[in-house]
């Protein structure tokens, strides 16, 4: 395969980020210059399989605790099917902007702007549709485009030109938003209402909404591209070394701005269920989302696979988080707690992973 030069250098940390030396060489093989002996590797010796369960599912073991001292302080509220609709359904679109972010943080970039992209193609949906009268499935078409375009800008920014990404995407969900404003005028913007097109997310189906199990099919198959395509291997690759990757021949340019054309086309349905939802948005919220986004990704490293993005550990965070909130806040605890609980969990993600990747090394 052709190769190509680099442009722009590597988020801080890609190598823990969500990449794996393992997209290169055999399973279990170390990192090149590192030669552990049986008892360093986290799964070896008699008791390595509980070693490596208790690293690779820690944070479940703590959200299954939470839970559990949450029914015992309050039963009455708190054992409900309604408290698990309100857990499970309600986080559908933390779902869509969570693998939007992490389509960029496993090459190792980062992508600030997602929520803002977001907010940006949640206006356009209905300034177009409310506003302007244009059908509310063509509205939802040029959202999505939008979004995908706002992508294809970082991705030139970033790649093309060599600018850092965390500058950029900072840069550009600022001015993203400013645009979702001057569309909007002042205050939010709503649909026209439409029972179909509620329906795309307000369907129950076996006791949820249906936009639940769109955010697991989505989940499921990022996880089945990263683990068993080829595509998904070169992509940790990237993220794990990008140097190493382009002498071995994959295009690590055109894989780092596929990632953000990708980010934003997950943030322009994310914008989709959002007014499916709803029926309207006001730009002023987008950036609301980020910081919940940002903590679930980050706790992500935390589960499964210790020390690395990925897509299960990002739903079993941003249910994590929210199980933690509700239970607070059927305690009574007012709306700040949210940013308490997510700023705190972002915290906790990174502490944690470190240390357990650390005793993971250890053995």
């Amino acid at each position: 395969m052709q190769t190509e030069s680099s442009n722009g250098s590597q988020a801080p940390g890609a190598v823990a980020s969500g990449a794996t030396l393992s997209a290169a060489s055999p399973a279990g093989a170390a990192p090149p210059g590192i030669a552990p002996g049986p008892d360093e590797l986290p799964g070896s010796g008699r008791w390595g399989w509980l070693r490596t369960l208790g690293s690779n599912y820690a944070l479940v073991g703590v959200w299954l605790v939470m839970a559990l001292v949450y029914l015992l302080i309050m039963p009455g509220k708190f054992w409900h099917f309604t408290t698990v609709q309100s857990i499970f359904g309600s986080q559908e679109l933390l779902v869509f902007l969570g693998m939007a972010a992490l389509s960029t943080l496993i090459v190792g970039e980062f992508d600030l702007s997602v929520a803002s992209v977001m907010g940006l193609a949640a206006t356009i949906i209905p300034v177009l549709n409310g506003n302007d009268g244009v059908s509310i499935w063509l509205s939802c078409v040029i959202g999505v485009a939008a979004a995908v375009a706002c992508g294809a800008v970082n991705a030139f920014v970033v790649v093309k030109l060599g600018v850092p990404s965390l500058v950029v995407t900072l840069g550009s969900g600022t001015l993203f938003i400013g645009i979702a404003e001057l569309l909007a005028g002042a205050g939010a913007v709503s649909i026209t209402p439409s029972n179909g097109f509620r329906d795309l997310t307000q369907y129950a189906l076996l006791g949820m909404p249906v936009d639940f199990w769109y955010g697991l099919v989505l989940a499921a198959v990022f996880a089945y591209v990263c683990a068993w395509m080829p595509l998904g291997r070169h992509v940790l690759f990237v993220g794990a070394n990008r140097e190493v990757a382009r002498l071995a021949g994959i295009r690590v340019n055109r894989i780092r701005a596929g990632s953000y054309i990708v980010a934003g086309l997950l943030a322009g349905l994310a914008a989709v269920v959002l007014n499916s939802s709803v029926g309207g948005f006001d730009p002023t919220d987008a950036a609301t989302y980020l910081l919940p986004t940002l903590a679930a990704v980050f706790l992500s490293t935390a589960v499964v696979r210790p020390g690395q993005f990925n897509a299960v550990g990002t739903i079993i965070g941003i249910y994590f988080l929210e199980t933690g909130i509700f239970g607070l806040q059927l305690l009574g605890l007012s709306g700040w707690i949210q940013d308490v609980f997510y700023g705190g969990g972002l915290v906790f993600a990174v502490a944690l992973a470190t240390v357990v990747r650390q005793r993971a090394t250890r053995g």
